[in-house]
């Protein structure tokens, strides 16, 4: 068994795809209109369905926001240096909510990023110390 996609509802699908992809760096790996249900899927992530776990944007045509609701935390992406992906994320207009730096109460280096839903997406080092 693997974790195949995680479901993100997302309000403004141009704006999110722009965020995943070229803010984030994923890739656009399938996307689908489902008229009839007045909805579109997209599938991003950094690699292939077969072998890597993605995210699944939704966009209902007709819902522009959502409530986050309290039991959602984050989506966690590793990098090798967060202190740079913050520094990039900043020069191509993503929003870094908690700046690059040791854990509170731990050694690992993280930041927090918001995407344009207002979804948080964690960047952990490489070299995760706990």
């Amino acid at each position: 068994m693997r974790i195949l996609h995680t479901m993100l509802r997302v309000g403004n699908l141009e704006k999110s795809l722009q965020f995943y992809t070229d803010i984030l760096g994923m890739q656009l790996l399938r996307q689908k209109d489902y008229p009839e249900g007045r909805f579109t899927l997209a599938f991003v992530g950094y690699g292939d369905e077969a072998s890597n776990s993605v995210l699944e944007l939704t966009h209902n045509w007709d819902t522009h926001e959502y409530n986050l609701g309290e039991g959602y935390g984050h989506i966690a992406i590793e990098v090798d240096d967060v202190y740079a992906a913050c520094d990039q994320i900043k020069s191509k207009g993503g929003e870094v909510v908690r700046e690059a730096g040791p854990m509170k109460h731990g050694k690992s280096i993280l930041a927090f990023v918001r995407d344009p839903d207002g979804y948080m997406v964690e960047l952990l080092s490489t070299e995760r110390k706990d």
